[in-house]
């Protein structure tokens, strides 16, 4: 818990930033307290809109010295609503959002406050791209510090494989930069151990010269489900590293572009994204439209923000969501069963199952050269229940822990953190694996009062932290 503040403290902060300070008492608290998931309701102490790293270093050392709880907010997109909580200082980071790219280098350095929309519109108009996710309203910094899946996984690796360097602000209050030159224990640590280390004022990546992609949904009938992944858990781990694809079960939306036919029918669907160019493309994708008639086949030559992009219209900020994971290393036929079972009971539109690919380019990486440790896994599996309605919360939060619970003897054991919830530290510790005792050391030396931790919290070696 945080110690109670008088008025004069907050005034104080307030007196040193640049960006503004939004206290329960002003009428757009509770529009600024709103996270991605509406299922988290948190009201914290105030919600600091930094408007540079001065504003950052002067929130840190106000928590710090004041025994204040401290939540980092980037994009606001975390499953369990992590950038935020009650009682807490909220360092909001969306107004430190820019964008640099340098042609020449092939990099582009952004702000800690940007979305991945934002980092496309700058390296599309030059050609090029960072891997990142699926829905372009995710902030840049949340999706990295996990790892980062997406389209281009396959192709380049996880974001985390593309980043170059950061700009970090420490518990301590100093500022300084992490890459593999210059504090390369606590780049590492970064590198898929989440919110832990630090605030991130700025992320340099690596670009890739993507532009135009040959890609979207394929769909088939959900009675086809367990061949079409029977299928595809074979293809998929063989496939060339330019083509990507994710398969997913899905309630088609009731609207354009979907023709009428199959409005609100429960289905089975992959969705492609291949790199290599169209002639060679549609080579490629021979083996995947013989093995059967879909039911609907959108993939088409477009610019790779229209894909990156194409979700956010069905998963706007606002929803209900519960988020359960795990990896994956095989499919294996019973386990489709089981897959196909809760297929068939989705309990709402909005509600599916994805199964991410982390092979190809991915898997090249050593388990030890990053925090993240399931390189060799396949595929990193979510079950989200998803709906609009407050009232359905229950409905869909039981539909995802009973798949889940079905699903998860067939694991690899540890899940991607960016689909984890509150489950504890058992769940962090199986995450990180043989990464994990490192981590705390990183940890110790970084963060020793382990000041942030509304996150999916590795805890320092000592006992020497807040409450």
């Amino acid at each position: 818990m945080s110690k109670p503040l008088n008025q004069n403290s907050i005034n104080g902060l307030k007196a040193t930033l640049r960006g503004r300070i939004i206290e329960p008492t002003d009428q757009d608290y509770d529009h600024a307290r709103k996270v991605y998931n509406a299922m988290i309701h948190k009201k914290p102490l105030a919600i600091a809109r930094c408007a540079d790293v001065a504003d950052v270093i002067a929130c840190v050392n106000f928590a710090r010295e004041n025994d204040v709880l401290l939540a980092i907010r980037s994009g606001g997109h975390n499953a369990g609503g992590l950038g935020i909580a009650d009682d807490a200082l909220v360092i909001d980071l969306a107004p430190i959002k820019y964008t640099r790219v340098d042609p020449a280098a092939q990099t582009v350095t952004v702000g800690g406050g940007c979305v991945w929309g934002d980092v496309d519109h700058a390296t599309h108009a030059f050609g090029m791209a960072v891997p990142s996710g699926i829905i372009s309203t995710t902030g840049v910094g949340g999706l990295t510090l996990g790892g980062g899946i997406g389209h281009l996984t396959r192709k380049c690796g996880l974001t985390i494989d593309n980043l170059v360097s950061t700009d970090v602000v420490l518990a301590n209050g100093k500022f300084v930069r992490a890459s593999i030159d210059e504090n390369p224990d606590l780049f590492w640590a970064l590198r898929g151990g989440g919110g832990n280390f630090g605030v991130v004022t700025a992320f340099t990546f690596k670009l890739h010269k993507i532009d135009m992609i040959y890609g979207g949904p394929i769909l088939y009938e959900l009675s086809e489900a367990a061949e079409v992944m029977k299928w595809y858990r074979n293809f998929i781990v063989n496939a060339p590293d330019d083509l990507n694809g994710w398969f997913a079960f899905l309630t088609v939306p009731p609207g354009p572009p979907f023709p009428e036919n199959l409005h609100l029918k429960k289905m089975c669907g992959i969705v492609w994204c291949c790199t290599a160019p169209q002639a060679k493309a549609e080579e490629m994708f021979k083996p995947i439209r013989a093995l059967k008639k879909p039911a609907l086949d959108f993939v088409g030559r477009l610019p790779q923000p229209a894909l990156q992009s194409m979700f956010d219209p069905i998963y706007p900020p606002g929803l209900q969501w519960y988020w359960r994971a795990d990896f994956v290393n095989e499919l294996s036929d019973k386990a489709i069963a089981e897959h196909v079972r809760f297929a068939q009971t989705l309990p709402t539109m909005h509600s599916t199952m994805h199964l991410y690919p982390i092979n190809g380019a991915a898997a090249r990486v050593g388990k030890n050269e990053t925090a993240w440790s399931y390189r060799d896994a396949n595929w990193a599996q979510v079950m989200v229940g998803v709906d609009p309605d407050p009232a359905k919360k229950e409905t869909i939060s039981k539909w995802a822990k009973d798949y889940f619970d079905a699903l998860h003897p067939y694991s690899a054991g540890g899940a991607y953190v960016n689909f984890m919830m509150d489950e504890g530290e058992d769940r962090v510790k199986a995450t990180y694996g043989g990464n994990y005792q490192r981590l705390v050391e990183i940890k110790q030396k970084y963060d020793p009062q382990n000041l942030f931790r509304v996150n999916q919290n590795i805890k320092p070696s000592e006992t020497k932290r807040a409450a």
